[in-house]
């Protein structure tokens, strides 16, 4: 078997890296279609009309992830170590009708990744990492390896859990990686780059609680319907509650409509409150409590990285 060792470095170290820019590097140039709903010079704020409305069920699906130990796979290929990863990961979906809102499913994985062919499974006393290749050993790419297999496990949770045909399905961050997924809509809380040209931008400030913009096509590494939706918020600052949506560059015009006004009445409800949550109101409630419950499931980081310390210290050769 493969050997590893854990580095002593807190597993936390360089590993701020926001999830949500991983989908986002090299954004800043994206092609941008602003004509999909109305004309560039025509756009302003959008108040869904009478005929619009929110969905009877909207699925929220989220994933969290935590880093348990730095590793350094033994590979019998390299002079050096292969840098790695161990990490825990969850993803669960709330469903939520006119009844409340109900757990629907959750699920916890855990892994090993690095970019040796040998990356070994790893079986300690409290938990099992399943190995898994990373395209190098940068820490960039380790983390992206591991952001897909949360994707990837949403989008499975997703396929197994959807019961109805015109359900809506919000999941947390990008779309990328799930835009195959019918009635689907990314979901992203925080601004990293500014897409919109100057009169167009103007428009997303000027958003007034339950408005959103006009629907536009943008391309980066992969492309996408979107627009920007503004949630009751007390502040004023110009781009206070403001989130923006994806869903598929397949969707017809008239269908990417159809979804943003139901996305756009179907968030206001559901939006965080400033006192329980420093979040709010882009970190919807069904969000904030799935994640708190994800992080629950992902175990007791401390006796997890004990763990995988006495398993390497097993490994050792002697």
């Amino acid at each position: 078997m493969t050997g590893f060792t854990v580095d002593p470095w807190d597993p936390g170290y360089a590993a701020a890296l926001a999830v949500e820019n991983l989908s986002e590097l090299g954004a800043t140039s994206a092609e941008l279609v602003l004509d999909v709903e109305r004309p560039p010079a025509d756009w302003k704020p959008v108040t869904p009309g009478a005929g619009a409305s929110a969905p009877e069920t909207l699925l929220v699906a989220d994933g969290v992830r935590r880093i348990d130990a730095r590793v350094w796979v033994h590979d019998p290929d390299t002079p050096m170590p292969v840098p790695g990863i161990a990490a825990s990961y969850a993803a669960g979906i709330v469903r939520c009708g006119p009844a409340g809102a109900d757990l629907a499913a959750i699920e916890v994985n855990r892994t090993l990744i690095s970019a040796s062919p040998h990356t070994p499974e790893v079986k300690t006393t409290h938990a099992t990492y399943q190995p898994s290749k990373a395209a190098d050993a940068s820490f960039e790419e380790l983390s992206l390896a591991l952001q897909r297999q949360v994707t990837q496990l949403e989008v499975d949770l997703a396929v197994r859990h959807r019961s109805r045909s015109d359900d809506l399905l919000l999941v947390d961050g990008p779309l990328r990686g799930r835009t195959h997924l019918p009635r689907t809509v990314g979901y992203i809380k925080t601004h990293h780059t500014a897409y919109l040209p100057p009169p167009q931008s103007a428009v997303v400030a000027a958003l007034m609680p339950r408005q959103r913009t006009p629907v536009f096509l943008m391309g980066t590494s992969w492309r996408r319907h979107a627009w920007y939706v503004r949630l009751p918020v007390q502040s004023s600052a110009p781009w206070a509650g403001v989130a923006r949506c994806e869903a598929s560059a397949e969707l017809d015009p008239a269908e990417a409509v159809r979804i943003a006004d139901a996305v756009t009445l179907a968030l206001p409800p559901l939006a965080g409150v400033a006192y329980k949550d420093p979040r709010a109101p882009q970190n919807l409630i069904p969000i904030g409590g799935l994640e708190k419950l994800l992080r629950h499931h992902l175990g007791d980081a401390r006796l997890l990285y004990r763990a995988l310390r006495t398993a390497a210290a097993g490994d050792r050769p002697r």
